[in-house]
């Protein structure tokens, strides 16, 4: 039986990754940080006693733990998904950020490196490595401008990834991920804090919806595509290579803020008002990117469209709130 770890187990990525490679047979050990809740599964409570699951504790900042879990369970595949995952939040703690988006990924790939196993490893990578750049699309051979701390320290993250790959010839790959959400998506991210205030709104448990820079133009995608095209990244290269998993198009808050609330029959500018305390020090405008590379070598290419995926997530955040607070009465 092939094996495969997945730290940040607990997050929308890791549930998806946790979903797929189990239906695919593989044994998955789900590495995920214990907290005052206790071992919280999180996005993955859905997984919780399924057959060839087993969820471990560690932390991206413990080289022992990292290097004791790779040594004891020889993993085939080696998913690092685990991050300080919110642009907004790296400028309040930047040090922490790249402590575990930066360095941590060395500690993986130094964990696989002194246990001597031989592992396929994937940092999920990200679009805010290209921060300002202004270019159309931005694919694997665009340059890097990132505007936030967070985007630095996944920049860090990416050459580790490649140092590695080159000093050691190690199987080491980087998913460039674009925008990509769902129903899973934590609610400090625009997106699901649009879709769940359209809920509350439509229940009359909410009366405004406050936001920053509506303007933002964003590649958005569904993370269940974007694990599909990690997993072939791992499984089907003949090659370690990067890729960029985007879908090609781009859509701004104020697009999201529409589909979303005409979902309920409602019109989003009666609702929505922007807020300056959710700016940030830098903006980054647009976002867009070219996945025509994996598309090519892979044959990988996104499923869901923008309007599916935000109607998803809306539907997904109504039934949430009929299952705690009953129906609309």
């Amino acid at each position: 039986m092939k094996t495969a770890i997945i730290t940040g187990f607990r997050g929308q990525d890791g549930s998806y990754l946790g979903d797929q490679l189990l239906d695919k047979g593989y044994k998955v050990y789900g590495m995920i940080r214990r907290s005052s809740q206790g071992m919280d599964l999180g996005c993955s409570a859905h997984l919780e006693g399924r057959d060839n699951l087993e969820v471990v504790e560690g932390d991206l900042t413990d080289q022992s733990c990292l290097s004791h879990l790779c040594k004891t369970t020889s993993p085939d595949l080696f998913f690092n998904m685990a991050a300080q995952s919110h642009v907004g939040t790296s400028f309040d703690q930047p040090e922490f950020t790249q402590d575990v988006n930066g360095i941590g990924v060395l500690r993986c790939l130094e964990a696989i490196r002194l246990s001597g196993i031989h592992t396929r490893f994937l940092q999920a990578s990200t679009s805010e490595l290209f921060g300002g750049v202004t270019s159309n699309k931005c694919d694997e051979s665009s340059p890097f401008y990132p505007k936030s701390p967070y985007g630095v320290s996944k920049l860090a993250g990416y050459w580790n990834t490649v140092n590695y790959r080159e000093s050691y010839k190690m199987f080491a790959v980087n998913s460039i991920c674009f925008n990509h959400e769902s129903p899973r998506r934590g609610s400090n991210f625009v997106t699901r804090k649009i879709t769940m205030a359209v809920a509350k709104i439509r229940r009359g448990m909410q009366k405004k919806l406050y936001l920053g820079n509506l303007a933002a133009m964003r590649d958005w995608g569904h993370a269940e595509d974007f694990v599909r095209g990690m997993i072939m990244m791992m499984e089907d290269a003949p090659q370690p290579k990067d890729y960029v998993l985007a879908t090609g198009e781009t859509h701004s808050v104020e697009e999201c803020c529409d589909v979303a609330f005409s979902r309920v029959g409602l019109v989003w500018k009666n609702y929505v008002e922007v807020d300056p305390r959710f700016f940030r020090p830098t903006e980054v405008d647009v976002l867009i990117g070219n996945y025509s590379a994996i598309q090519e070598d892979l044959g990988w290419e996104p499923r869901t469209t923008f309007k599916d995926l935000i109607e998803e997530m809306v539907v997904n955040d109504l039934a949430l709130l009929e299952a705690e607070h009953g129906p609309i009465s």
